[in-house]
């Protein structure tokens, strides 16, 4: 039970921040950036 609650935790935290990183992306001229430094421009 605690390994099924722990894995929906977990994926619930990685679709929020792929929300976040997403509308960050959308909001302008705001450049997103992942965890690992990349930077994405879309133009």
């Amino acid at each position: 039970m605690r390994a099924a609650l722990l894995s929906l935790m977990m994926l619930s935290a990685i679709a929020v921040s792929g929300v976040g990183i997403y509308a960050a992306g959308a909001a302008g001229n705001y450049a997103s950036v992942d965890g690992y430094g990349v930077t994405a421009t879309t133009r």
